[in-house]
């Protein structure tokens, strides 16, 4: 058995005992009680330094260079500034870190992660609007919907478990500035919370916006306050319609195991330098019209990011895309649960439909499309814009630790 495997054994019974637990504890106790199990996961999770996922324990050399893309960060550098200037001195020094700080790497879905920087639910109206300012210029306007309804549909699950908006709520989320906003110099930003993670680096006019983590429980808000908000339902439907696509023979190739009765995501939170070898279909074995949606699905994830950004992304993407593998795991009927992955030189994305953990009363406990999670990643190396700022470092060694 794998020490990965054993690990997500692992932090799966922890957050199983706490779900079963935590209901019988007073607010002190559960307050102790999260601390202690957001600390635990943090050290266990940053034991390894910073590698980057890989298929055999080593980054693949050259995939990624300091060179400009001809798109401007201005926007982003000038909507970063104005969120830190609308904030007080306390804030402020919540907020900041410098650019290679170990807090890029501390993120995590889990509600009960005891998060850094500036929340949501504290700031000024002022501030909030700055605050998704940034969002909005460093993402699309679909990315930047996504995330705001993440966050109501965060709600929507505070309704559900008795209207528990300690836990659960629209404004649960952190934001924090690694380094100064700057036209040359490295920085970025991260917005931490249930569901949501945004990793976003900057060096010049590059840009790197992994880790990325979306997700919702539930997927559509059927009652409440933000009854309707929908979401993940493209990334899902298309990728089935893409295995529905492939052959028999295609089929026998992509599907890894056709029975789901767990969570399959392996590149969650503190899973950095996970070693995952290619797995599935790969793009030179699709004809012409299953690379193309192959390629449209990539997108809806690349997408989030602000337009210009995202075509210099899917430019690299499409590079590789015949050595980009395609990995499914579930069923293939219309109504299916599933989990599938694509992964590439340069991306991997996963998605997965997950247990329910909140609401259970509603959907029982096996996979269901009511609670879903989704990640991207930038392997060999550059999650956070790691192998930009590793080279950064060695044009400019006087640099390091700023």
């Amino acid at each position: 058995m794998s020490k990965l495997f054993i690990s997500i054994i692992t932090l799966f019974l922890i957050v199983l005992n706490s779900a079963t637990t935590l209901a019988q504890l007073t607010d002190p106790e559960r307050k102790e009680r999260f601390q202690k199990m957001s600390t635990r996961s943090e050290q266990e999770g940053l034991a390894e330094p910073y590698k980057g996922i890989t298929t055999n324990g080593t980054a693949e050399p050259g995939l990624f260079e300091i060179k400009s893309t001809g798109v401007s960060t201005e926007p982003v550098r000038k909507a970063a500034m104005n969120f830190l200037k609308s904030l007080n001195p306390e804030q402020t020094k919540r907020t900041k870190f410098v650019v290679g700080d170990a807090e890029w790497r501390k993120w995590m879905n889990q509600h009960y992660y005891q998060r850094q920087g500036v929340g949501f639910y504290e700031m000024s109206e002022k501030q909030r609007n700055a605050a998704f300012d940034l969002m909005g210029a460093s993402l699309s306007a679909p990315g930047l919907k996504l995330s705001k309804s993440i966050m109501k549909l965060n709600h929507t699950l505070g309704e559900i478990n008795d209207n528990n908006f300690q836990e659960y709520g629209e404004w649960l989320y952190w934001i924090t500035i690694m380094g100064e906003p700057s036209a040359t110099e490295p920085w970025g930003f991260q917005v931490d919370g249930h569901h949501l993670i945004i990793n976003y680096f900057v060096l010049g006019d590059q840009v790197v916006m992994t880790p990325f983590f979306v997700g919702s429980e539930p997927l559509i808000a059927e009652t409440g306050k933000y009854k309707g908000v929908t979401i993940l339902q493209d990334e899902q439907n298309m990728g089935l319609k893409l295995l529905q696509s492939l052959d028999v023979a295609q089929q026998k190739k992509a599907i890894l195991e056709v029975s789901k009765d767990g969570n399959n995501n392996l590149t969650e939170a503190f899973r950095d330098n996970v070693v995952l070898d290619y797995a599935g279909i790969k793009g030179d074995m699709l004809n012409v019209a299953q690379k193309k949606q192959l390629s449209l699905l990539i997108r809806l994830y690349v997408d989030n990011m602000d337009e210009g950004h995202a075509k210099v992304k899917m430019d690299e993407v499409e590079k590789y895309l015949d050595k980009t593998y395609f990995a499914w795991i579930g069923g293939s009927g219309n109504d299916a649960v599933f989990y599938y992955r694509i992964h590439s030189p340069v991306i991997l994305i996963e998605y997965d439909h997950q247990r329910p953990v909140a609401t259970k009363k509603l959907y029982g406990t096996d996979p269901h499309r009511q609670h879903a999670h989704a990640v991207v990643r930038t392997p060999n190396g550059n999650d956070y814009g790691k192998d930009l700022l590793r080279q950064h470092y060695l044009r400019h060694p006087d640099h390091e630790g700023q």
